[in-house]
Order: C-alpha cells, then structure tokens, then sequence
C-alpha cells in the first residue's frame, strides 16, 4: 500500500508561485506513473503533469512551461514547481500513482492511479 500526503498549497496572486510537496510512503523499488491533477468547483478532475520512473514527464497544454514536476527519490517526495501562476490555476490539487514499468506511458486520465493524497488546496487571486 502507498501513502501520499500533500502539502504546499496556498494563496498567492497572479504572476506569483508555489511549490507543492507529496511524501510517498513505502517507496519500493517497483516502477511507478506518478502524477499531480486538479480538480475545481463543479469542474471534472484533470491532469495536470506526470512523471515515470525513468522520469520521463508530460505536462497539460495549460500549464506547459509553467509548471515543473520532479521527484527525489532519495527524499521519497514527488514536487509540483508552479510559476507564473493564474487565477484559472485555482483548484485542490492532488497526487497520484499507481504501478507500470520504468518507461511507462503515464496517462492524464486519473481512472488507472490507484493511490491519491488527500489534496492540498492552492488558490490564486487577480
């Protein structure tokens, strides 16, 4: 069983940044997709970046170039770097994984992440 626990979420203003964190508990040496989604008021769940054990990554349209998924084994933390933030960022934000091989396809649909954090919610005001 993995356990990811969030945090890092805030308010900031547009234009401005945030770093969100997600501890992974019980890393093991399995090949994992892990990935960060979103999900507004009223609005269905997305994807937001993605990242395999080769860390191979892959961004929503909406945030590429902005935003900066990297993991750290040795710390057993999966980050979410947001820069240039808009007030369309709003959102709880969640991380995900579920088990694949090393170089892994990670999908953007959250139907095969078998393991999600509790969210941490990041709000951005014009």
């Amino acid at each position: 069983q993995v356990q990811l626990v969030e945090s890092g979420g805030g308010s900031v203003q547009a234009g401005g940044s945030l770093s969100l964190s997600c501890a992974v508990s019980r890393y093991t040496d399995k090949a994992y997709c892990m990935a960060w989604f979103r999900q507004a008021p009223g609005k269905e769940r997305e994807g937001v970046a993605t990242i395999n054990s080769a860390r191979y990554t892959s961004y929503a349209d909406s945030v590429k170039g902005r935003f900066t998924v990297t993991k750290d084994n040795a710390k057993n933390t999966l980050v979410l770097q947001m820069n240039s933030l808009k007030p369309e960022d709003t959102a709880m934000y969640y991380c995900a994984a579920h088990l694949g091989t090393y170089y892994s396809d990670c999908e953007m649909s959250p139907y095969p992440y078998k393991y999600w954090g509790q969210g941490t919610q990041v709000t951005v005001s014009s």
